[in-house]
């Protein structure tokens, strides 16, 4: 299916931060409340891209390769990078590094360097749902790989790839009612960090992202 035919198949995904779990490290520190918090539950039970726990490699490239979304679950352990990826370990680790966030319209247009510490404690907030993209920054994408490499070289990314391409990392935090609207890009996975689950799209597959809680999260592209 090209990408023109696909106009009735545009596709919202929400990333969705996990409860927390009895004898884990809880929330990282992270408060998730915002606007669709108390809904966050009903939304995903209404999400109707499948989800798998028991995909193989034969199967993934069959059947969502190169066609359709789909929910890994259970694909990588990430128990180790999620732990570093609290915000006390965070702000101890990286406080002081600039980071560049973008506006959250469809192509970014604006970006916008901060020192980190900076962007935690005075942006990273419930985001009202009426405002707009381009007066909305978060941190998504335009990471600084050597500033960052003591925490991605703990992350370990999902296992399918496709034939020709070449893995690339773009690590994100965002606050609760944030997104982009509709846009499309090449194929890849994304990975909430704190949360259970990960998605893949497919390439120029168009989708939406909005972050019902405070998310950290990490997206694989391959390109």
């Amino acid at each position: 299916m090209t990408p023109a035919a696909r106009p009735l198949l545009l596709l919202v995904f929400w990333v969705l931060a996990a409860p927390a779990r009895p004898g884990s490290e809880g929330d990282g520190g992270w408060q998730r409340r915002g606007p669709g918090t108390s809904a966050a539950g009903a939304e995903e039970q209404r999400c109707t891209v499948e989800r798998r726990a028991d995909l193989t490699y034969a199967e993934f490239i069959q059947h969502y390769a190169f066609s359709r979304p789909v929910i890994l679950q259970g694909l990588t352990d990430n128990s180790r990078f999620r732990a570093l990826c609290s915000r006390e370990r965070l702000l101890a680790s990286f406080g002081d590094n600039v980071v560049r966030l973008s506006t959250a319209n469809t192509y970014s247009y604006q970006k916008v360097d901060i020192p980190f510490q900076e962007y935690m404690e005075q942006l990273l907030h419930p985001q009202d749902p009426n405002s707009l993209g381009n007066d909305t920054l978060y941190f998504f994408g335009d990471n600084n790989f050597t500033e960052w490499a003591s925490l991605f070289r703990h992350y370990s990314p999902p296992t399918f790839g496709l034939l020709g391409t070449t893995p690339a990392y773009s690590f994100g935090i965002a606050g609760a009612g944030s997104g982009v609207p509709f846009h499309w890009h090449g194929p890849g996975f994304s990975e909430v960090i704190y949360g259970r689950k990960v998605l893949y799209f497919p390439d120029r597959w168009w989708h939406a992202t909005l972050n019902l809680d405070t998310s950290v999260f990490i997206s694989t592209f391959l390109s």
